[in-house]
């Protein structure tokens, strides 16, 4: 697929172009210059085309060593890795030093260079798009971002430099046409084997249970989302998995804004990493750019099939910890912990005692959560990572036949048999799952508003006791049978 990089000083509107023309508002968008930090991708089209577009952090002139420079580092190396450049400039605020400073070096880049005036909405911005020819990069190409205008131009640029470059075909998709997707079944090779937990991590369990089954995932990467509060090492977590500074990080907390998936290959699985924002106290988010990160974040949650919270090992687990987790759990997700920076850990046991303790306090209602110890910096505990993530996920598409839940039923019932309501014993006639991911089961109830919720609990912990469903969100929703004797 042919990649097209968004470039340009900081503030004359690159994530909004990359909004309007991948047709999703996810990069972050905001008056403030700089808000882009990591340079973020996603697929666009535009009038037939098809192309990978990278937005990109404002290109500034900073000292050696800074955030401004190491963003600006991320931004050349977009560059050096597209097909075609989209330089952006704000036609409305003129030509500035930094976009001369820029665009000197996109001509020595000697990559093919679109330039696009940016605000010309109306009249507006006119004269800073005839300015733009001072630049050297050909004729500036007027658009408005924000409400559309000039896409049109814009797709008849992009077609002359593909032309240029031999990228037409592949523009409009037709070389991929006829690929075949031979590598669609290779995505079962890392989940042959079932896991089970000790103290240490994972190990093999047996899954030859009667009428139980694991439901096979859909063609595609598992979405894995590296999620905690500010500063626990997520970036470099992943920049170690993939081998590439691809991120941002620093000493600096909050470093990361925009939540970026990349996609990564273990053990013949495939997935999709996505590097979140740290999440704070919601009390303590009081700026709309923290905001709009922390909406980020929270979405990725909502999307991925597992999640791994990240831990500092160093310090026992902070309140907010476990907020995210109750998070992921509410939002019906597979959790798995890593509690990270382990080998600067004095006493290793004292820091899992203090997790497992703080587990078992705060999130009872998900007890079994594989905790693994690693360092993301020096690529240590990975491998045990990695088995967690899959057992985690395996027993989060548990199907159960309705035949062996009801079996199950009928002596939970007998040990302990529903509560009176005004002297009438409530009637539990079966039991069915309508769903996996997460496992979620319908009780057939005589009075469904009246079944008491410890009942409720009592069930859904024989459920993780005997089915084997510990750390994962196990839902029960309550339905009313129909009374044959009533006609409709």
């Amino acid at each position: 697929m042919v990649t097209i990089a968004i470039v340009g000083r900081p503030n004359v509107g690159k994530s909004t172009l990359f909004n309007r023309l991948t047709g999703r508002q996810h990069a972050i968008v905001d008056d403030r210059p700089g808000v882009t930090r990591d340079r973020r991708e996603g697929e666009a089209t535009l009038a037939g085309m098809q192309f990978n577009l990278v937005d990109t952090a404002g290109l500034e002139q900073a000292k050696d060593g800074s955030l401004a420079a190491r963003m600006t580092a991320q931004s050349e190396r977009a560059i050096a890795l597209a097909d075609i450049i989209l330089m952006v400039i704000d036609a409305r605020a003129g030509l500035l030093p930094d976009d001369h400073h820029f665009a000197r070096q996109l001509r020595k880049s000697q990559r093919p260079v679109i330039l696009l005036a940016n605000k010309c909405e109306g009249k507006q911005g006119s004269v800073g798009a005839a300015e733009a020819w001072e630049l050297g990069l050909d004729m500036p190409v007027p658009i408005s971002a924000a409400h559309g205008e000039g896409l049109v131009d814009l797709h008849d640029a992009i077609l002359d430099k593909a032309d240029m470059l031999g990228l037409t075909a592949m523009l409009f998709g037709e070389e991929d046409a006829d690929e075949d997707d031979d590598d669609a079944g290779s995505a079962d090779a890392a989940s042959e084997d079932g896991f089970e937990l000790d103290e240490d991590g994972v190990i093999t369990f047996e899954d030859e249970r009667d009428d139980i089954t694991f439901e096979e995932e859909e063609v595609g990467p598992i979405s894995l989302a590296i999620i905690g509060r500010p500063n626990m090492g997520k970036s470099t977590l992943i920049n170690t998995l993939i081998k590439e500074d691809r991120l941002l990080t620093g000493p600096e907390a909050g470093i990361t804004r925009d939540a970026i998936s990349l996609p990564f290959s273990y053990r013949g699985q495939d997935y999709k990493l996505v590097d979140t924002a740290g999440i704070r106290r919601q009390a303590r988010v009081v700026d709309n750019v923290e905001r709009l990160m922390v909406g980020d974040a929270e979405r990725a949650i909502q999307y991925a099939q597992v999640c791994v919270l990240m831990l500092d090992a160093r310090q026992p687990p902070h309140k907010q910890d476990m907020a995210i987790a109750r998070h992921v759990a509410n939002e019906g997700r597979a959790l798995v912990i890593a509690a990270n920076m382990w080998d600067d850990v004095d006493d290793k046991q004292k820091s899992l005692d203090q997790i497992y303790d703080r587990l078992q306090t705060s999130l009872a209602q998900l007890r079994g959560i594989p905790v693994v110890p690693i360092s993301g910096l020096h690529g240590k505990g990975l491998d045990k990572l990695f088995k967690a993530v899959t057992y985690i996920e395996r027993v989060w598409n548990t199907r159960i036949s309705t035949g062996r839940l009801n079996r199950w039923l009928e002596p939970m019932l007998e040990a302990h048999p529903p509560p009176l309501v005004q002297g009438r014993r409530l009637r539990i006639r079966y039991m069915t799952q309508i769903k996996s991911r997460p496992p979620t089961f319908a009780l057939f109830v005589s009075r469904p508003a009246d079944l008491p919720d410890h009942y409720l609990r009592y069930l859904v912990g024989g459920l993780r006791a005997d089915f084997g469903l510990d750390g994962i969100p196990v839902r029960m929703v309550m339905r009313k049978g129909k009374n044959p004797y009533v006609k409709d």
